[in-house]
This record gives structure tokens, C-alpha cells and sequence, in this order.
């Protein structure tokens, strides 16, 4: 190492995810067994800049693997994304003694780590946070699995009103430029379609869904949505509408599970995934390694540049897409 790591910071950015609080645990006790300082970060970069910091110690972090959110507490920081925020949030780390920094959060948490370890030269471990699945380079991310199975909780009970009433139910999940959340759920849950980012420029993915409804002779059915693009094109409300004028023989509802999809206990996959990924980041900068993300893929921890992590797309795997198809049959 070029410079002997004593104290590290930790934050979390962006949207919470469950299973962020197992990270913190595990970044912080592991950190505390190799003698190093912990101190955590109020709200974000945000905290940086307001020097919102906290002494952590193993007990700091006592009973908190099963809660969800983050007891660091979160932030979007308009401030950070300048030059001079992020020339304060360094004078204040340095002023704290942090010699290192892990961040826990999505892409756009990462790629604020990637811009300030160019600016200021600082070792930046990134873990993936966040319930979209969509960081390059892993083959999960912390939150997830918790999100996905929120949502299949919430499908299940949304099936017993589509039946009795023989309606279409459009369900609304996040995940505005990946499909993951939407079409894994679809599949756990014996959903009839999946409407996803990912496939918008190949099919009308509606009239196709309803086409195979007929053959089927259907007259309920859920079919998950990913939000809206930024354009306001997509989305549960955007397709009832259009089966509302182009199918009006259809009883079409909408059901958008918003910020129910990010709460609630982190499942004991996501509380394991961040507990390797909270270990991995302390061993990675001891071995030296600066500027990575911690994923995971066939079960093995691996370092990512982040510059990648942000910036190369994570495609979906087309045979989910056909496992869809044939199993709604």
C-alpha cells in the first residue's frame, strides 16, 4: 500500500436499499478487527460537506443486520456534483483524518466516488447498493433480492381481486432503465407478461401480450410494468390507457407498489451478500486496491473498475424473457 490505512469513512448514497445496514456492520467490524478507525457519514456526501461524522465501534453497529434502510441515513447532494462541494467534503475528510472511503450506493452514488477519487487521488471502495440489480460487473446487488421479493408478496395478493374480477392488472415496479426487478418478478410470481426497457425497441410488447392472451382465452391477468422512462413515455398508467382505447373489451387497473418495493427486512440472502461484500471492501484496501467496486459473480467476490460498474450496460438474460413466454402459457 502506498499509505498505511488508520482511519476509513463510510456513507450511504442515493436510494436506500435493504441490506445496506448489513454492509455498514460489516465493513465497520472488520475494519475495528484489523485496527482500523471507523468514522460514519450522516446523509450522503451531503455528510461530508456538512461534516456530519460519527466515531463507529463494533457496538455502534450491534443489532442492526436485520433492520432495513440505513442508519447512516441518506442523501442526493446537489452540492457534491460541483466542484467546489466536493472540494469542501475533501478539506473535511482530510481535517478528520480519513484516509479512505467506502461508499454504498447505485450508479449515480458511484460514479460521484469515480469523479472524486480522479479529483483528489483518495482510495475508494464502492459496494453496490441498490434494488435495480443494474451495476455492470455483479451478478446481484445489495437490496435485490428484497425488492424482488416484496414485490412477488404484493403480486400474490393483487392475483386474488385480477381473478375474481377478471381484470388485467398493470403493476408498476421500479427499475426505469433496467427490467430486472420487473421481469424476474413476473416469472416468480406466474405473472402472464413483463413489459421492460430492455425489449421496447423489439415488439409493441402490449399488443403482443394481449395477442397472447387471446390464443389463451384469458380474461385475467397481471403483467409487470418498469416505470416510466424520463420522457414520461411507459409505464402501468401509459399501457392501461392504451388498452382502455385500443382493447376496450378489457378491464384494465393499475397498481404502482412505489416506495414499498425499497422498506422493510432484508432477506437472508441480501443480508449475506452484504455481509461478504462489507468484508471484501476492508481486504481489498488492505491489499491495496483503490477505486473498485466489490460484486459478485457464480458466488465468488470480484474487484470491478467503477468505471466500468457505471458505465457499461448490464444486459438482462434473454432466456428469461422466452421462460416468461412459455410458462404463462
Amino acid at each position: 500500500m502506498e499509505k498505511h490505512i488508520k482511519t476509513i469513512g463510510i456513507l450511504t448514497s442515493g436510494g436506500d436499499s435493504p441490506g445496506m445496514n448489513a454492509a455498514i456492520r460489516a465493513v465497520t467490524r472488520t475494519a475495528r478487527f484489523n485496527n482500523i478507525n471507523v468514522i460514519g457519514i450522516q446523509r450522503g456526501y451531503q455528510g461530508l460537506i456538512d461534516k456530519e461524522f460519527l466515531k463507529f465501534t463494533s457496538s455502534s453497529v450491534s443489532n442492526t443486520i436485520q433492520r432495513g434502510g440505513t442508519i447512516l441515513k441518506t442523501a442526493r447532494s446537489k452540492e457534491f456534483m460541483t466542484p467546489k462541494g466536493r472540494k469542501i467534503a475533501h478539506e473535511n475528510m482530510v481535517e478528520a483524518g480519513i484516509d479512505a472511503l467506502i461508499v454504498i450506493g447505485g450508479n449515480g452514488s458511484l460514479t460521484g466516488a469515480q469523479q472524486f477519487a480522479k479529483e483528489f487521488d483518495i482510495p475508494i471502495i464502492g459496494l453496490p447498493g441498490t434494488i435495480d440489480n443494474d451495476l455492470y460487473g455483479t451478478d446481484a446487488t445489495i437490496g435485490y433480492d428484497s425488492a424482488l421479493n416484496t414485490i412477488v408478496e404484493c403480486v400474490d395478493k393483487i392475483r386474488d381481486t385480477a381473478n375474481s374480477h377478471d381484470r388485467i392488472f398493470f403493476i408498476e415496479v421500479m427499475g426505469r432503465d433496467a427490467g430486472f426487478l420487473a421481469q424476474n418478478s413476473a416469472i416468480a410470481s406466474g405473472a402472464e407478461a413483463a413489459i421492460i426497457p430492455e425489449s421496447a425497441t423489439d415488439v409493441d410488447q402490449l399488443a403482443d401480450f394481449i395477442e397472447r392472451g387471446k390464443r389463451k382465452s384469458k380474461n385475467s391477468a397481471i403483467v409487470l410494468v418498469s416505470e416510466a422512462q424520463k420522457d414520461g413515455v411507459g409505464g402501468a398508467f401509459y399501457y392501461a390507457e392504451r388498452v382502455k382505447k385500443e382493447y376496450p373489451q378489457f378491464d384494465a387497473r393499475v397498481t404502482i407498489l412505489g416506495h414499498l418495493q425499497r422498506g422493510g427486512t432484508p432477506s437472508a440472502y441480501d443480508r449475506i451478500l452484504a455481509s461478504r461484500m462489507g468484508y471484501a471492501a476492508i481486504e481489498a484496501l488492505l491489499e491495496g486496491q483503490r477505486n473498485i467496486m466489490i460484486g459478485i459473480k457464480n458466488d465468488e467476490i470480484v474487484y470491478v473498475p467503477i468505471s466500468r460498474a457505471v458505465k457499461m450496460n448490464k444486459p438482462i438474460n434473454q432466456e428469461l424473457i422466452t421462460v416468461l413466454n412459455v410458462l404463462s402459457m
